[in-house]
C-alpha cells in the first residue's frame, strides 16, 4: 500500500476492519431473537386459554 495517500490506506483498511466486525457481530448473535419469540408465543397462548376459560 505504498504506493497510496494515507487517507486512502486509512479507508481501506477501515473497510476491512469493518466487514470483519460485522461477521462477527452476525455469528455472534445468530439466533438470540429467536428464544425471546418462544417465550413471548407461550405467554400468548397461556393467555389466551385463560380468557377462553372465562368464555
Amino acid at each position: 500500500m505504498g504506493s497510496f495517500d494515507f487517507g486512502v490506506s486509512l479507508a481501506f483498511w477501515l473497510t476491512i476492519f469493518s466487514t470483519l466486525l460485522c461477521v462477527y457481530y452476525g455469528a455472534v448473535n445468530w439466533n438470540k431473537g429467536s428464544a425471546e419469540k418462544e417465550k413471548n408465543v407461550e405467554h400468548w397462548a397461556q393467555e389466551e386459554d385463560k380468557i377462553d376459560e372465562e368464555l
